[in-house]
C-alpha cells in the first residue's frame, strides 16, 4: 500500500522560505509522477508542481515559476519542495500526490492523483 508523509511545514515571514518534504513508501514499481498540492481555507485544491520520475521532467503551475522547486531524492524515495520568497497568499495546507505507480504525469490537478499525504501546515505572515 503506498503511503506518503509530509515533514517540514510551518510559519514564516514574508520573503522567507521553507522546504517540504514527503516520504513515499509502499511502491512495488517505478517511475511514477508525483506532485505538491495546496488548500487554502475556503479554497479548492490546487495544483503547485509535478514530477515524473523516470525522467526528472518536472511542471510548475504560474503561482509556484520562479520561486518554488520540485525535486527528487530516489535513494530515499522523498520528494522535496523547496518554496523561496513565500508570500502571505501561500499560506494553505500542503499536500504530497502521487499517481498509480508507472503512470505518467498528466494535468496537474487533484482527480488526476491517486494517493495523498496528510498534509503540512504552511503559514507566511506578512
Amino acid at each position: 500500500q503506498v503511503q506518503l508523509v509530509e515533514s517540514g511545514g510551518g510559519s514564516v515571514q514574508a520573503g522567507g522560505s521553507l522546504r517540504l518534504s514527503c516520504a513515499a513508501s509502499g511502491y512495488t514499481y517505478k517511475p511514477y509522477c508525483m506532485g505538491w498540492f495546496r488548500q487554502a481555507p475556503g479554497k479548492e485544491r490546487e495544483g503547485i508542481a509535478q514530477t515524473y520520475t523516470g525522467d526528472s521532467s518536472t511542471y510548475y503551475a504560474d503561482s509556484a515559476k520562479g520561486r518554488f522547486t520540485i525535486s527528487q531524492d530516489n535513494a530515499k524515495n522523498t520528494l522535496n519542495l523547496q518554496m523561496n520568497s513565500l508570500k502571505p497568499e501561500d499560506t494553505a495546507m500542503y499536500y504530497c500526490a502521487t499517481r498509480a505507480p508507472g503512470a505518467l504525469c498528466y494535468t496537474l490537478a487533484p482527480y488526476n492523483y491517486d494517493y495523498w499525504g496528510q498534509g503540512t501546515q504552511v503559514t507566511v505572515s506578512s
